[in-house]
């Protein structure tokens, strides 16, 4: 049984076990899954980009369900005394307001009020939390424990079996699981539940906009939990999932995504390259309620003289996703107004969407894009009007209800 992320890289046979990715606790199981042999990389780790059929695993998460290995997810225990307040001076969102079992979505920015990158805080118990994001970032939390006494970070990510269960019948497979009371998990609570002699630690999370969970377990336990989780699953259209479906169903929810609405402030180069929260409609991560955290200055005049550009979703006319498109002012494209971050032809919503970083000033106006496609090796363009959307372009209603149901 695998307890151990560095087997290629403890080949001695291998001249090049060094450079090798480290694999998933669930390496054993999506290996063989992995029918297109299409790896990427995460964090270090080896990581499916999909695995049969992009379209097709999209398809799972919108009408079944689907895994995502969130093993190469960055995970850090904060723990003492000083936790809740070094954590809370760290980020923008006001934790004191966090219950015990419960998970917030958080940011975190330089004095400057750039964003550095953005995460989920677990609260799992007094001095006890759990922060998880998609980048390294323990420098960042040893920085933020200067001055507090009574604060223990620790990198927790190989303490850690996850997988993301998401999906309309996910409910269902946790249930058929024999998992009593996950019924009565609301959105952004934890549950613990025996498995094996270990515990299993589900949250009500994920990064699809639909009905989901998390599944924490111990690294020991992660090929029997799979095996578990997938007999359950078997009458209810189970199928592991990789980045780009993710990419897919998270853009419909209106979620943002590292390298592609924003860059992590600490690694961006060229001035203001990078976002604050209020460019990135994430407003409403930020409490100037609480005392003094990180940015706040900065990011209280941005509030008082409004941002330059807002991320906004948009409709776009016909059915050529608007990929890195250029957005104008008007059909002539005489002036540049934004770009365009992520765009998709959306098979739920059954429209043309995207989010684009647009100048506030223009969001009033007409809003135009001037979108390249290619057509049988022929390079095309055409120029269509675009509209705003305010809400998420897909949020379910069994997404949000308790208990859940098929909605």
């Amino acid at each position: 049984m695998m307890n151990s992320t560095n087997i290629l890289r403890e080949d001695a046979s291998d001249p090049f076990a060094g450079e090798r990715l480290k694999v998933s606790y669930f390496h054993d199981r999506v290996k063989v899954l992995n029918l297109r042999e299409a790896w990427s990389s995460w964090n270090g780790f080896k990581f499916a980009d999909y695995y049969y059929d992009v379209d097709y695993e999209y398809f799972c998460i919108r009408n079944t369900c689907g895994t995502y290995d969130i093993c190469p997810m960055q995970k850090y225990l904060v723990e003492g005394e000083d936790a809740l307040p070094m954590l809370n001076r760290m980020v923008t969102r006001d934790l004191n307001k966090l219950r015990d079992n419960r998970v917030t979505y958080v940011a975190w920015c330089t004095d400057s009020g750039r964003l550095i990158d953005d995460g989920t805080v677990f609260r799992l118990g007094e001095n006890r939390y759990l922060l998880t994001c998609g980048s390294p970032c323990l420098a960042w939390l040893r920085k933020s424990a200067f001055g507090f006494a009574n604060v223990e970070v620790t990198d927790a990510t190989e303490d850690y079996a996850a997988l993301s269960l998401q999906g309309p019948t996910s409910f269902a497979v946790l249930q058929r699981m024999g998992l009593e009371g996950v019924a009565a998990l609301k959105p952004f609570d934890i549950g613990h539940f025996p498995f094996m002699g270990g515990s299993l630690m589900v949250s009500r999370t994920g990064f699809t906009g639909d009905l989901g969970y998390e599944l924490w377990i111990e690294p020991e336990l992660a090929l029997p939990f799979w095996d578990a989780l997938y007999a359950a699953g078997a009458d209810f259209g189970i199928q592991p999932y990789g980045e780009s479906a993710t990419n897919m169903a998270r853009l419909e929810a209106g979620f943002i995504m590292p390298y592609m609405e924003f860059n992590e402030a600490l690694k961006t180069v060229n001035f203001e390259y990078d976002q604050t929260p209020f460019e990135l409609d994430l407003g409403w991560l930020v409490d100037f309620k609480k005392p003094h955290f990180n940015g706040r200055a900065a990011l209280l005049e941005q509030k008082r003289n409004g941002p330059k550009v807002l991320l906004t979703k948009l409709n776009i006319e016909g059915n050529k996703p608007a990929e890195e498109s250029i957005l104008y002012s008007d059909k002539n494209c005489s002036r540049e107004i934004g770009y365009v971050t992520s765009a998709m032809w959306s098979p739920a919503v059954k429209a043309n969407i995207a989010l684009a970083m647009i100048d506030t000033a223009a969001l009033k106006g007409e809003i135009w894009a001037e979108i390249y496609y290619q057509r049988e090796l022929r390079h095309h363009h055409k120029v269509v009007r675009c509209t705003i959307q305010s809400k998420p372009f897909w949020s379910p209603d069994r997404a949000r209800l308790t208990p859940p149901g098929l909605v």
